[in-house]
């Protein structure tokens, strides 16, 4: 979400306010969202409005009409606050983990598994299909720092599937807003006992991010490590 609507805000807002502070940042992402959304409503109270004439059932077709109108514009207001929190948050450092963490299901997500100086990073979600690798940065780093979590990642999961995926606007990334999408199509090879073991086995794999190397600023402390979060 922008800025000036972070998820704290939404948490706290009661639902009506919810809804014009996210009707708000569609209107800023999209100008002819609003717009479309009116222009949806109207027009099938309006075809249902020309139905009841015709037929002479104007008292049941027109309250259908505005029940059906709200709810088509409901859905596609769904999609157009959607796609402007991913207008939001792509290309933003840690899109992809936020993308991972508000996947729907049992899924258990460590963000920032492995990093390097340069802010690539390397995501992991655990479920279902198996271990899902995410890397955000340049490809040309990745592609090692992947590899290098996937060996490891591979000697607890043994014969679990890894997948892996690059999010990101270069060559053979894929954009942040594809990301749940590819991640839930994947098949589902695992039952639910055998994903609680996996989780516990790559308890074992601490995060490992890398530091820059030389002494810390005085007055500085180390990050903490992120911890694993269960959705």
């Amino acid at each position: 979400m922008a800025d000036k609507y972070n998820a704290d805000d939404l948490a706290k807002a009661g639902r009506l306010k919810q809804i014009r502070m996210v009707a708000s940042l569609v209107n800023q992402q999209n100008r002819k969202a609003m717009p479309i959304l009116a222009g949806t409503v109207v027009g099938v109270i309006a075809v249902f409005v020309l139905l009841g004439l015709l037929t002479g059932s104007l008292p049941f077709l027109i309250p259908l009409g505005v029940l059906l109108g709200l709810l088509a514009a409901m859905i596609l207001f769904g999609r157009f606050a959607q796609a402007a929190q991913y207008s939001a948050i792509e290309g933003q450092p840690g899109a992809a983990a936020a993308v991972l963490q508000s996947m729907r299901g049992n899924w258990t997500v460590t963000p920032a598994v492995t990093a390097n100086r340069n802010m690539d990073v390397v995501h992991r979600a655990v479920g279902r299909p198996g271990v899902i690798l995410v890397g955000e940065g340049a490809p040309s780093r990745l592609t090692g720092l992947m590899a290098a979590e996937k060996k490891k990642t591979a000697r607890v999961a043994h014969e679990v599937p890894i997948f892996e995926f690059q999010v990101g606007s270069e060559e053979g990334q894929i954009p942040v807003r594809q990301l749940q999408r590819k991640v839930m199509r994947l098949p589902r090879n695992l039952r639910p006992a055998a994903v609680s073991d996996l989780n516990y086995r790559l308890k074992a794999l601490q995060p490992s991010l890398q530091m820059p190397k030389g002494p810390l600023p005085k007055g500085t402390r180390p990050p903490k490590m992120p911890r694993p979060k269960v959705r």
